[in-house]
């Protein structure tokens, strides 16, 4: 195991803040059709959607924005996390969450953006 990975913090910390966007625009983490729409605009959401949506002055988007960038944080992640042989998750906000990006790249959801 790499001495510089603290991948478990790290999903801790991303599923604290993921949580709390989705407190503050009011998502239900066991509505799986909104979770699959946001997860479809996340997948397909531009890095200039990405900056208009974390400039925005309503907070609705500011904060859906901030969601988009998280799910992505929580994705690179897992995926280092991974290729060093660790499984890393986060709590039941994180799952569903990362449950709905999955389904709907498996479903076709195209992918804008650039790999980190």
């Amino acid at each position: 195991m790499s001495g510089f990975g603290h991948y478990a913090r790290t999903a801790d910390e991303l599923e604290r803040e993921i949580v709390k966007r989705g407190i503050a625009i009011g998502l239900d983490w066991d509505d799986k059709a909104r979770l699959r729409e946001l997860a479809q605009q996340a997948l397909s959401c531009t890095p200039g959607c990405m900056m208009k949506l974390l400039r925005s002055p309503v907070r609705q988007d500011k904060l859906t924005g901030e969601l988009f960038a998280l799910s992505e944080l929580m994705l690179i992640n897992m995926r280092q996390s991974a290729e060093t042989g660790m499984h890393t998750h986060g709590g039941p906000a994180w799952k569903a969450f990362g449950r709905a990006l999955y389904e709907a790249y498996d479903a076709g959801a195209s992918i804008a953006r650039t790999e980190v």
